[in-house]
């Protein structure tokens, strides 16, 4: 779908994309080293993806504003500067609300600053748009971070540990699978999630397709 004008995207367009079309995970497998190593709870890994998608937003925001007077030949560093700038307030803001939590999720807090995902989304996008479309370009990978990340973590944990957000899902007897909360579970999880993201839209794809004329 598009604008009116010199069909440009409607800005509903730049907010789904993130969610399905260009899911962070899912499609471009962006974020890996997070989303693989503390999805092994859906605590962890709701925390790492609001983190990400507070970084996002506030580094599109930034970055977009000052795109004309950023010279291109320190544009990079410019970024990486901005970025670690919203890295650090998360960083103590987590270490504030709570210190298990900013324990868990250790140096990947840190490593937020290296995301391809948020340092891609500067480079091709914010740099190029508006406040506004940078604004929700970043919303929208943010939240498709999230729900990655979250749909890694509900199922290591639920499978691993028999609960979920710690309370207990299963009945007493159940056997947890440790593999699903050691990094192997990882990459088992988000193999399995892969198939199932692919064959919906594979599935979406011929449903869209347009119905052979009868001969």
């Amino acid at each position: 779908m598009t604008g009116p004008l010199h069909g440009t995207p409607a800005l509903g367009d730049e907010f789904v994309k993130g969610l399905w079309r260009d899911n962070p995970v899912f499609v471009q497998v962006l974020g890996m080293c997070p989303a693989l190593a503390v999805s092994n709870t859906a605590r962890n890994a709701l925390a790492m993806g609001l983190a990400t998608s507070f970084v996002l937003i506030l580094s599109n925001a930034v970055i977009s504003s000052l795109r004309h007077v950023i010279p291109k030949q320190v544009r990079i560093a410019t970024y990486i500067l901005v970025i670690a700038t919203f890295v650090t307030v998360v960083d103590y803001a987590i270490q504030a609300v709570s210190l298990d939590l900013h324990k868990a999720l250790g140096a990947f807090i840190s490593l937020i600053v290296v995301n391809c995902l948020i340092l891609g989304r500067a480079e091709a996008f914010a740099s190029k748009h508006g406040i506004g479309r940078s604004l929700l370009d970043g919303l929208g990978m943010g939240a498709g971070f999230t729900v990655a990340l979250f749909s890694l973590g509900a199922v290591r944990e639920i499978l691993g540990s028999g609960t979920l957000f710690g309370i207990q899902v299963f009945h007493a007897d159940f056997q947890p699978w440790i593999v699903m909360i050691l990094p192997s579970g990882g990459f088992f999880t988000l193999a399995a999630w892969l198939l199932v993201f692919n064959a919906v839209t594979a599935r979406r794809a011929r449903a869209a397709e347009p119905l052979e004329a009868p001969r």
